[in-house]
């Protein structure tokens, strides 16, 4: 999926549309999809401007907007049709690297439950196959 396609399944616009392209979509199963990093983010001038790191809170929302993606195209909903795909809950959240100016980030998601509208996804996201996060998220269709 290109950009486009992107913003029709996501609600998000500039500058908080964290994910740039859809790479691999096993429909009602896995997603695997990139967020290129670069200096000229609004995020990195504040965030540790001499040593410039991807905010986790905004890698965590990365991780849940390609969850967002696997979740609308699964159920064949977009936001146009009225559709909202809430984040509501993160466990077993962990940051093990930094991500950086330059990195692009693989972000994953896997649905491991759909019950009454609660979707439960483990993410991941990893640059050249290094492990950055990892968590087990929860988001709500209404």
């Amino acid at each position: 999926m290109d950009i486009s396609e992107i913003r029709n399944h996501l609600p998000h616009r500039y500058p908080f549309l964290l994910v740039d392209r859809v790479l691999e979509l096993t429909l009602g199963e896995s997603i695997v999809a990139c967020k290129n990093l670069t200096i000229n983010e609004p995020f990195f001038n504040g965030h540790f401007p001499e040593q410039p790191v991807f905010p986790g809170v905004l890698l965590l929302e990365a991780m849940a907007q390609a969850a967002g993606i696997l979740g609308f195209k699964s159920m064949n909903k977009t936001p146009a049709d009225g559709s909202m795909y809430y984040f509501v809950g993160a466990d077993d959240l962990r940051f093990k690297r930094p991500c950086v100016p330059g990195d692009q980030v693989m972000l994953r998601a896997e649905i491991l439950s759909d019950r009454r509208g609660i979707w439960k996804f483990k993410v991941s996201s990893d640059v050249d196959g290094k492990l950055c996060a990892s968590a087990t998220i929860l988001c709500a269709d209404r």
